[in-house]
Parts: C-alpha cells; sequence; structure tokens
C-alpha cells in the first residue's frame, strides 16, 4: 500500500478539512485498481466510536467494497493474542476500595484533611494512580522527587500516594483499566519489533496525548506498511515557532504542541509530517493563516508585528465568520437556536460544539418550540434522567426525615405507581397534597397518614396509605451500614414504590433506554458493593449519585438529520458547513484547570505525568480546527449569573490580532464579524418582545346581592374596609390561596404557637396559681414549640423571644388580675343582623370578669399591635369584639359592659395597647359596622382592589388575581358588573 521508506510515516490533515472523508478518500484511491480484499486487509485504528461510526457511514455510501478491519485504540486488548492476560478490574471497584483505604487514614490520622473531602480525595487519587499506570511511572519515581518542605505538607502528601503502592505491586495479576491498556501496547509493540505484520496498520485522529497511545503511535509509523495521519495539522507554522514547542512548562497549551513532542520523541521533526496527499483544500486558506498567528505561543506573539502585515486581506479571511457577543447566556442560547433553525428550514448540516452542558440543554429546549431534537452526540447525564432523578429521590428517603415535599416528589413521579393503575393514584396524591398544604404537618408520618386516610370515602384511600407508610415512613438510616445492605434496600425500596401497592414486580422503573442504562450502572454497584465497605447514608446518597453521574443516555426521539450538538472532540472527526462555537468564555472554553491536590506543574513535570494544560492545549486544537470550518459561529455571552465574563482567551487574541492590522482591514473584517452577530441578536430580541399589551383596568367587580358573602369574621372586617376585592375573591368566586407545601416559621405559625403557649399557661395558673411562674411559661413553651415546630433553629429563635418577653408578661399580669379574672380562653362568638341576613363571628383570645361582671377582652399579637387611630378607622376586631360582647354576649357569656380591651404586643418591645372604647363606644361602632355591611350587601356597591392599605407596598393575597402592576393605586376603579 505504502511505498517502502526508511522514516517514519507520518501525515498531516490540513486545518479545515473534513479529516474522515479525507482520509476515507485517501484509502479508496490508494487501493484504485487493487484486488477487492487488498482494503479488506487494511487495519484502521481511531480514537473514538463516533469517528468509527462515520467512515463506516461513508463507505456505506457505496460503491459496494470489502472494507477495512476498524478498531478503536482501546479494542485492542480483545485480540485473541491478549486473552492471556488477566481482565481489568472494574473502575468503580478499585475507587471503592480506595474509599475504604482513605476513610481508614483518615480514621487514623483525622489532621490530614476533614472528612467532608473523602469522596473528593478518593476520586482524585484514583485519578492520579490510573494516570501513572497510563504514562508508565511507579511510585518510586514520585518518592523520589526531592522536595525541601518544612511544613508537613509533602508528608501528608507522601501519606496518602502510600495507599495507591500495593496495587502497582498487584498490577500484573489484578490490573487497572489503564494497567492492562498500557501492557496490551507494551506486548503489541514488542511483537511487531520481532515479526512486523505484513498488512497496513494506520492510526487516524488521535494526537497521541496519552503516554502509552504515543508508544502505539510510534511503534506503527515505523512499521513497514504503517502510517499515522494527524488530525488538524497547522502547515502554516514557521520554522522557528515549531522549535519553541520543546519545553512542556510553556507549550503544553499550544494546539500544536502534541505534534512536536511526537515527532522528537521519534528523532524527527514536524517539518517531516508529509501532507496527507488526498486532502481537499482547506475551507479557507487565508483563514488558516490568521488563525495559525493568533495562536502563536505566547513567547513569540511579538512575531504579530512581523508576520501581521504578510497576510492576506482579512476582510476575506473572515467573510463566513460571525462573532456574537450575546448580554447574557440566555441572549446567547436564543440566537443560535435561532440560527440552527435556519438551518432546518434551509437543510443545511449545522452543528453546534460546546463544553458547556447547561449552555447545551438551553438551546435544545429553545429549539423545541419549533419541534427540533437536535442529534446530541452527549445525550443526557444519567442522574437527570427521568430513572435517574426517581432513585435519587429514593436515596433522599433514607438521609433525611420524611417531608411534605420529599413525599410528593415521589408519588407524583412518572415512574411511581407505574405496576397498578395510576389514575386513583394521582386523584389521592392531589387530595392528600391539598390537605398537607391546608392542614399539614410538614413532616408526614404514619400516624398523620392513617389519620387522613380514615377520614377518606374511597375504597383504595387506605390500602393506598398502608403502601405509602411501608415505602416512606420511617426510611432513615441513622448509623453505618455496608454497602451491600445499603444498596439492596435502597433497589428494593425503589422498585416498591415504583410498583405500588398491588403484585410483585417494578413497574416500569427498568423500561426503556434511560432505564436499562440506570439497571446497568445499579448492577455494577450491586457487583461491586463489596468492596465498598460501611458507609452512612449521607455518604451513600453522594456515591450513587457520582456513580449516576457517569453514565449518559442518548434521546429515544428521532433527531432532527441536520441539525447536531457535539462536544469539542467531535468536531476534528466530523463535517458540517456551520459551526457554531459556543461558550467561549474563560472557565467554559477552555475549562479552568481542577485543582490538583497531591502535585503541583513543577513536580508533575519532573515525574513525566501530563500537566495542567495538556487539557487546554487539547481544547486549542479543537477549537482550531473548529474555526476553520467553511461557516462559523463564535458566540459568548457578557454577563452570567449576574457577574462578568471574561472572553475566551482564544477570542481575545483573534480580536487583538485583527484589530491591530487596520490596514490589512483587520478592523473592518471585526466590526463586520459583529454586525453578522448583532443582526440576530437583534432578530432574537424581535422574536422575545412580547408587544403591547393593553394594561388590565383596577378591578371594583359588583356582583349580585344574593352572591355577596353572608358571613365574615371580625378579623376580616379590616380587609373588607383596606381591600374590598380580596374579600370578593375570597367569599364571591371562593377562591383560596393555595399553602405552601412546607409549612414554613412564618408570622401565622408563630401566631398560633403564642396563642396556645397563652392559653394553656394561663388555663394551667387558674387551676393551680403556684405555676404562674417564669419557669412554667419557658417550660410550656419549649413542649408547645416541640409538638408544632419542627425545625431546631427556628425553637431556639423563638424560646429566645419568649424568654426576653417572660418578666413583662408576668409582671403585667399582676395587674390584669387586680382587674378581672380569665373566665374564657379563645372563646368563639356570633352576632347577627337580621335585617340585614348578615352574620359576624369571633374568637376572643382571653376574656376576664371583674366582681361586678364587666368584662376585659384581651387579643395577642406578636408584632406591633395597632394604635388607637388605626383602630378607630380600620383595625376594628377589638372594637367589635367588645361591641358583640356587650350586645349579645360571646361564647356562653351574657352580654355584659365591657370595661376594657386591649391588644398585647409581645414583640422586642412589649406592651399593652388598649382599644379607644371612650372614643368609639360600642353603640358608635356597631352603627358604623351595620351601615358598613349594608352598603356592601347592597347590589350597586362594588369591591375595589387596593381600596386603603396601610402602605403602597403592602401585599395582597389576591393581587396577581387583580394583576396589580398593571395599574397603581392613583387609577379610579373600574366599576362594572359581573354574573
Amino acid at each position: 500500500m505504502f511505498d517502502p521508506t526508511d522514516a517514519p510515516r507520518v501525515f498531516g490533515v490540513p486545518l479545515g478539512v473534513d479529516f474522515p472523508k479525507a482520509l476515507v478518500d485517501g484509502l479508496l484511491a490508494l487501493h484504485k485498481g487493487q484486488p477487492p480484499e487488498a482494503l479488506a486487509r487494511v487495519h484502521l485504528i481511531v480514537n473514538t466510536r463516533r469517528m468509527a461510526r462515520r467512515i463506516r457511514e461513508m463507505f456505506d455510501q457505496g460503491p459496494a467494497l470489502l472494507l477495512p478491519r476498524i478498531s478503536l485504540v482501546t479494542d485492542l486488548g480483545e485480540d485473541w493474542a491478549m486473552a492471556d492476560l488477566p481482565d481489568a478490574v472494574p473502575p468503580l471497584r478499585r475507587r471503592l476500595e480506595l474509599l475504604r483505604l482513605v476513610e481508614q487514614l483518615l480514621d487514623q490520622s483525622p489532621d490530614l484533611a476533614p472528612r467532608a473531602a473523602l469522596y473528593d480525595l478518593s476520586d482524585s487519587l484514583a485519578g492520579l494512580m490510573d494516570e501513572m499506570h497510563g504514562e508508565g511511572v511507579p511510585p518510586e519515581v514520585i518518592e523520589g522527587l526531592d522536595i525541601t518542605d518544612q511544613s508537613g505538607h509533602w508528608e501528608r502528601i507522601k501519606a496518602f500516594l502510600g495507599i495507591v503502592r500495593p496495587y502497582f505491586d498487584v498490577g500484573q495479576s489484578e490490573p487497572d483499566v489503564e494497567t492492562r491498556q498500557r501492557m496490551v501496547i507494551e506486548r503489541l509493540t514488542h511483537q511487531w519489533a520481532e515479526t512486523p505484520p505484513d498488512h497496513p496498520i494506520i492510526i487516524a485522529g488521535s494526537t497521541g496525548s496519552r503516554g502509552a497511545t504515543q508508544i502505539l503511535m510510534q511503534a506503527v509509523a515505523q512499521l513497514p506498511q504503517g502510517a499515522v495521519v494527524f488530525p488538524g495539522f497547522d502547515a502554516d507554522m514557521p520554522e522557528d515557532v515549531w522549535q519553541t514547542l520543546e519545553t512542556p512548562l510553556t507549550s503544553e497549551d499550544h494546539p500544536q504542541y502534541r505534534f512536536a513532542q511526537f515527532m522528537a520523541r521519534l528523532g524527527g521533526h514536524p517539518r517531516d509530517i508529509a501532507p496527507w496527499p488526498w486532502s481537499p483544500a482547506p475551507a479557507s486558506l487565508e483563514r488558516n493563516k490568521v488563525i495559525s498567528l493568533a495562536l502563536r505561543p505566547a513567547p513569540v506573539t511579538d512575531e504579530w508585528l512581523r508576520d501581521g502585515p504578510l497576510l492576506p486581506d482579512l476582510t476575506k479571511a473572515m467573510a463566513n465568520v460571525t462573532l456574537l457577543e450575546a448580554e447574557s447566556t440566555r441572549d446567547e442560547a436564543l440566537t443560535i437556536a435561532m440560527r440552527l433553525r435556519k438551518a432546518a428550514e434551509d437543510q443545511t448540516t449545522a452543528a453546534l460544539i460546546t463544553p458547556d452542558r447547561t449552555l447545551t440543554r438551553q438551546v435544545t429546549a429553545l429549539l423545541d418550540r419549533w419541534g427540533i431534537i437536535p442529534d446530541d452526540s452527549a445525550g443526557m447525564p444519567l442522574q437527570l434522567s427521568v430513572p435517574g432523578r426517581f432513585l435519587r429521590h429514593v436515596a433522599d428517603l433514607m438521609r433525611n426525615r420524611l417531608t411534605a415535599e420529599s413525599l410528593l416528589t415521589l408519588l407524583k413521579h412518572p415512574l411511581t405507581h407505574t405496576g397498578n393503575e395510576r389514575g386513583p393514584h394521582l386523584r389521592l396524591t392531589r387530595e392528600l397534597e391539598l390537605h398537607l398544604r391546608r392542614y399539614g404537618p410538614p413532616f408526614p408520618d404514619a400516624e398523620s397518614l392513617t389519620a387522613w386516610a380514615a377520614g377518606r370515602k374511597e375504597d383504595e384511600a387506605e390500602a393506598w396509605v398502608a403502601w405509602i407508610r411501608d415505602c416512606f415512613c420511617g426510611k432513615e438510616v441513622s448509623s453505618a451500614q455496608p454497602l451491600t445492605r445499603l444498596v439492596e434496600d435502597h433497589i428494593a425500596l425503589a422498585g416498591r414504590i415504583a410498583q405500588g401497592p398491588e403484585g410483585e414486580g417494578t413497574g416500569t422503573l427498568w423500561e426503556k433506554e434511560a432505564g436499562r442504562e440506570a439497571l446497568k450502572a445499579v448492577t455494577e454497584l450491586q457487583d461491586n458493593a463489596k468492596h465498598g465497605g460501611q458507609l452512612n447514608a449521607p455518604d451513600y446518597a453522594n456515591l450513587f449519585n457520582a456513580i449516576l453521574g457517569r453514565g449518559e443516555v442518548r434521546n429515544p426521539d428521532t433527531p432532527h438529520p441536520h441539525i447536531r450538538i457535539w462536544g469539542t472532540l467531535e468536531a476534528r472527526v466530523q463535517g458540517a458547513e456551520l459551526l457554531i462555537l459556543a461558550g467561549l468564555n474563560e472557565g467554559s472554553w477552555p475549562e479552568a484547570p481542577k485543582p490538583d491536590p497531591w502535585l503541583n506543574r513543577k513536580l508533575r513535570n519532573e515525574a513525566g505525568l501530563l500537566l495542567p494544560e495538556r487539557r487546554i492545549g487539547l481544547s486549542a486544537h479543537d477549537f482550531q480546527q473548529a474555526v476553520t470550518a467553511p461557516e462559523v459561529w463564535l458566540t459568548r455571552s457578557i454577563r452570567s449569573d449576574d457577574a462578568e465574563t471574561v472572553v475566551s482567551r482564544w477570542l481575545n487574541r483573534l480580536q487583538n490580532l485583527l484589530d491591530g492590522l487596520p490596514e490589512k482591514g483587520g478592523e473592518d473584517a471585526l466590526k463586520a464579524m459583529r454586525a453578522r452577530g448583532q443582526h440576530w441578536l437583534a432578530l432574537a430580541e424581535r422574536l422575545e418582545d412580547p408587544g403591547v399589551a393593553t394594561p388590565a383596568k383596577r378591578p371594583a367587580p359588583i356582583p349580585p346581592a344574593a352572591a355577596r358573602p353572608k358571613q365574615l369574621s371580625v378579623t376580616e372586617i379590616k380587609t373588607l374596609i383596606r381591600d374590598p376585592y380580596a374579600i370578593y375573591a375570597k367569599h364571591v368566586l371562593r377562591l383560596k390561596p393555595l399553602d405552601p407545601l412546607m409549612k414554613a416559621p412564618d408570622a401565622l405559625l408563630r401566631g398560633i404557637v403564642l396563642h396556645k403557649v397563652l392559653e394553656e399557661f394561663i388555663d394551667n395558673s387558674m387551676a393551680d396559681p403556684g405555676l404562674l411562674t417564669r419557669d412554667h411559661l419557658i417550660t410550656k413553651t419549649e413542649t408547645i414549640l416541640a409538638e408544632n415546630v419542627p425545625w431546631p433553629e427556628v425553637r431556639a429563635m423563638w424560646l429566645a423571644r419568649m424568654e426576653r418577653v417572660a418578666d413583662w408578661v408576668l409582671a403585667t399580669e399582676d395587674t390584669r388580675r387586680e382587674r378581672g379574672r380569665p373566665t374564657a380562653l379563645e372563646e368563639k362568638a356570633k352576632a347577627s343582623l337580621p335585617a340585614l341576613g348578615f352574620t359576624l363571628t369571633g374568637t376572643a383570645d382571653r376574656i376576664d370578669m371583674d366582681e361586678t361582671g364587666q368584662l376585659y377582652i384581651y387579643d395577642y399579637k406578636t408584632g406591633a399591635a395597632p394604635t388607637g387611630p388605626q383602630q378607630a378607622e380600620f383595625d376594628k376586631q377589638l372594637l367589635l369584639e367588645a361591641a358583640m360582647a356587650e350586645q349579645f354576649g360571646f361564647g356562653d357569656l351574657a352580654p355584659n359592659k365591657v370595661a376594657g380591651a386591649y391588644y398585647l404586643s409581645l414583640s422586642n418591645d412589649p406592651k399593652e395597647v388598649p382599644a379607644p372604647l371612650a372614643d368609639e363606644p360600642v353603640e358608635k361602632i356597631w352603627q358604623e359596622f351595620e351601615a358598613l355591611i349594608a352598603a356592601y350587601l347592597d347590589g350597586g356597591k362594588s369591591f375595589p382592589s387596593r381600596r386603603a392599605m396601610f402602605t403602597k407596598d403592602m401585599e395582597g393575597n389576591y393581587d396577581q388575581l387583580a394583576r396589580f402592576g398593571e395599574w397603581d393605586i392613583t387609577d379610579d376603579p373600574e366599576e362594572g358588573p359581573v354574573s
């Protein structure tokens, strides 16, 4: 196939060329006129399955041929010749073993690292061990590094590194994946050295960034019929620039560094890389030169001044490049989605390339509005899939106490109860949710759920709640348990929840592609759990989440044939007419190097390990290949999460180069690139423009007389005065605000608790005067807080508040006892207006009676009490209760004169605020009340929204219904009848 040569055979495909197509075209050209079996003798080794798949697709386009053998670098160990090598230990098993060892080390020496870092340290240590195996670096090299460290930091690091030494001692019998791969390659290269194969072997698409792979590539390049074909080779790099790419510490982040390193280890030079003869011309030779100069190594960027004026016309070079700088990631994603939609409409093959998975998910969601499903190479993370989320929620049952939120999250999950009919299940779930929102408790238990079921009429309610009790209540794991048991209990529980109350099985949990992938991950964990030792529930949940995070699920729907989403690696193996390089900000593309807790850059270089800049260099090479495509978009967001972003170093270099060459049209080219991007941003803005909507008027509905409320409580009279529309919405429309799922420790709950504390405290002290003490008040508060407030920090805070006012409560209680004796607590009453057919209801927190039969009414407030003028005009609760008690009697109490009514404000500044009975006698209050009710029962009276709110920013429960915000309080109400 190849002509004989003594030099290593290394080819390079230029930038801006469809690499797989050029490779296939070359193979066909080399075998033109050859027997059919000649092509079949070729062994083609590629680095990714996606590249292998695309090469096969190109051969499948015809004519009919005997295809070459296509395999991956990682498939070489599956050959029969390698059957005697031991199988690789599963990576999960190795990580679980390291987890136990790191845990034991931390137990023995807690000062080495916090326990919270257990998993991070184990994963990082496993990654270091894989790298040492892959690069052929034994522990002795690490131990032999010359370190002058008086702080003891290096000794702590060596304590951790000592954990991995046993795995090198048993490496040949129980190899890791990387160890076995290196063993395979070393055996293969040794066999080839002794007996070179007589058939062609070609390695294509890899840059040789890993040690074992580079050994293989070097061996293949020196075979009689071997060849290495590099993707994205920069033929425009001058000799002096190649010479600067000799030192990893200063050159590792350059896109062409790996080629220089590869040729140096072969004893050659990058100029010895021959062009692949069958490559078509690049999409733009001019742009290739611009990008090559822009990405020169940092030490020689002064060459811009020398070589910049020699560049071709920059306006032509950048003619098919669009620069989009959006204000936010949302704007960036929307504009990209619009361009992809246009490509789909034009049947243009387009691909979005970015390492930012959040951005790709945003674009995918935005494309859904047009029914476009992109072909996403990465798919969806397994942990975010339907079964992945379900299994994580079930794991949380073992970690945390059951809450109303976690209960309903699982009950509503689409995989729950799928082994039985879901209709009754969903109906009962809805009823239970409404009950929990209205009445609680925030932490449901078996007792509260059983009580709810007892009040239901549905035949299936009892069995359904029994299933909930069995699957959801009391599942917290309080102590460490063997990982095998945790996994077994977790999966069994997930199966019961998925199945439902009847029958055996797991419902549809393991069905469809996502379910099968989840089952594969779970099975792997079950098979290796025996190596994991004991874990507590939080650690297990974190471990399980991390295991799911390694898996991916392809979208089961048929994707659009022309719209794709690729990672940066796919950019070098795919061909598309339009490439959108998105998320070009520092930290995104390139990604920030992960912190290494073990070795710094210098030590890594001395040990022969990979530098942190390696990943940046690979990303730079991916960028260089993608940006030289026929049509390119370069996009970034100026702000992300309310913070300024930093432009990607490569895009920044390109902009600076163009800006600095006005005589070559650089400034004009850059302006044109931005103008093209701005055009699409303007289109996106127009798409999002909601248009001009007519704002709603301030509502003041006039309901028919028959529909108006015939009963209100004394506390609702204040609402009727300040916000009549709220009364209309609640009693005429019968709308009630949906209570939060988790009862919050808000003012309402604090008021309920305070009323209960004082009610029981006063009641106890009446039965036993010796209990009228501070100690009893605090004890009673602690008891009721424990019963009603499930948040420890809130209990502590509210108890502290009671302790602050306890002395004032006891001191003023003596004064209240001098006025009268507590006679009624939480007394309910009604008063009727027969002429109007209206009833007023009320509950007095406390009513005292003196020796003459006069009454004293008290109302507890957790906050500030209303002032006298406020009570006279708006807050008429106490005044109306006094009028009811004096004219109609209050509950079981006969009508009596009210000598006083008081608010007991238990705020940080406690005080007793009297009702202005002298200025507002009960007769006057009642007459005004009757007039108020008569006016609102009149069929012609409207219920305006926010008539007299205390402050203009005071929120009402029905402001959204009234569309407050489209109007303000200066607008006149728009009255209108409703039917």
